[in-house]
């Protein structure tokens, strides 16, 4: 009815009520007035004729069928929407928008031309934002596959999700990981692999890919998609980054090596100079303070030449057999620390010396992170095939910046600090076939652990 005369629904119930009442009207009339009871008369039966009650009993039921077509004409209309709103219901529920209802309405029905003119701006208002929903998934599915950053999404059970190109390519030479368990992914892997996906924290970790180290940088997020538990696991390869940061820690070791000889050289070329004056002037008595003073200035230069030294002329490991009992009680004699856990029951074999040293600097650090010393502790374990030692603080922890530099020889986050610690650490766990991995710790702190094969 597009164009014609639109009947509002009250008109239309006010017209069928009164044809009713017409009709009614007319069915009374025509049996207690006429033309009933002239038929009656005429045929003899003038007694039969309808009145009262009876008449009006017999209109109601003749008026029945005529109010029940009305009530039917009336709410056509109506059921019609009713049933197209319905249908596109449950196309939506689907996910299928592309239903429409007819913007006039049905009858011609002018009460229902706004509900019409919505329910169409609510079907283009939805299949507008599907459109920009899907174009944002595929924008959004391009951008993680094709990231250089391995991403990988497991549910509660460690099933995967989700794995983009980088992951498929890294962990199962691009073959399709969605709906497999990652330990089954994983059994085909180096140990490396393994011991680095098992962490549930962010840390540093080092594998071997043809026959080359290549590091990685971790990143683990726990959250629920759709009301279920997921975690999602983020592998930045660091390597490049890594050696362009040594690159530039070497040139900030020339740096300070320059800068500490040009202020011990500088001294002791005036000392000098001030001796021989002395000399020819023939005041000796002033002579030894001077060779004292050369002497302070060139044992601190050699103090400061031997730790570099000791790192960069680590010796080949000299393996024995270790009882952790007596060696951690050694290690305390340096520095305090609580010990988490029970010790493994059989020996372990490293180089003694250089384990030694390696978590006397881990331990220094812990205790100048800035938490509490009593907080500072060490836990030995050997999962797997392998001894692992953990010291763990409570400081403020690090950055994904400072994490991803803090191994690098001479990278320091404390102004004093020489950078070789942790770098001296990694060196002496590489050196015994291992690695260094660390991480911030749950509820504040930093944790770093040297692990190394048990054979």
């Amino acid at each position: 009815m597009r164009g014609g005369w639109r009947h509002s629904l009250r008109l239309r119930l006010t017209l069928y009520l009164l044809s009713a009442g017409g009709a009614a009207l007319l069915l009374h009339a025509g049996l207690t007035l006429w033309p009933m009871p002239a038929i009656a008369r005429s045929l003899g039966y003038a007694g039969l004729t309808p009145w009262g009650w009876p008449a009006l009993l017999l209109t109601i039921v003749l008026l029945l069928p005529l109010a029940w077509g009305l009530a039917g004409a009336l709410l056509s209309p109506l059921r019609r929407l009713l049933r197209a709103l319905e249908s596109t219901v449950l196309s939506y529920r689907d996910g299928e928008f592309g239903s429409a209802i007819a913007a006039d309405p049905p009858g011609g029905l002018s009460e229902l031309s706004s509900l019409m003119q919505l329910h169409s701006e609510l079907g283009q208002a939805l299949r507008e934002q599907r459109r920009h929903l899907a174009q944002r998934e595929l924008l959004l599915d391009t951008v993680v596959q094709n990231t250089p950053v391995a991403l990988v999404l497991t549910d509660a059970q460690e099933r995967v999700a989700y794995a983009n190109i980088a992951a498929r390519q890294l962990l199962d030479q691009g073959r399709g990981l969605a709906g497999r368990l990652l330990a089954d992914v994983l059994a085909q892997a180096p140990p490396d692999w393994r011991a680095a996906l098992a962490d549930v924290e962010d840390g540093l970790f080092s594998v071997m890919l043809e026959d080359q180290e290549e590091r990685f940088h971790l990143s683990v997020r726990d959250f629920r998609l759709q009301g279920q538990p997921h975690r999602l696991r983020l592998l930045r390869r660091m390597t490049r980054e890594l050696s362009r940061q040594e690159v530039a820690s070497w040139k900030r070791v020339i740096r300070v090596i320059s800068h500490e000889l040009n202020n011990s050289l500088a001294p002791i070329s005036s000392l000098a100079h001030s001796g021989a004056e002395l000399a020819r002037r023939g005041q000796f008595d002033r002579v030894p303070g001077v060779f004292a003073s050369i002497g302070e200035r060139a044992r601190h230069l050699h103090g400061f030449l031997a730790g570099y030294a000791a790192f960069a002329k680590l010796p080949a490991p000299a393996l024995a057999p270790i009882d952790w009992r007596p060696f951690l009680d050694r290690l305390a004699d340096h520095y305090r620390f609580q010990l988490v856990g029970d010790l493994p029951p059989t020996p372990g074999r490293a180089d003694p010396a250089q384990l030694e040293q390696a978590l006397i600097n881990l331990l220094k650090n812990a205790h100048e992170s800035g938490g509490p010393p009593d907080e500072v502790s060490v836990s030995l374990s050997a999962p797997r095939a392998e001894w692992r030692i953990e010291v763990q603080d409570r400081g403020p922890g690090m950055s994904e910046a400072q994490l991803s530099q803090a191994l690098l020889p001479f990278y320091s986050t404390k102004r004093s600090g020489s950078g070789l610690g942790l770098a001296l650490a990694r060196e002496i766990a590489e050196a015994h076939g291992g690695r260094i991995a660390m991480g911030n710790r749950a509820g504040g702190g930093l944790w770093v652990a040297i692990s190394w094969p048990r054979a």
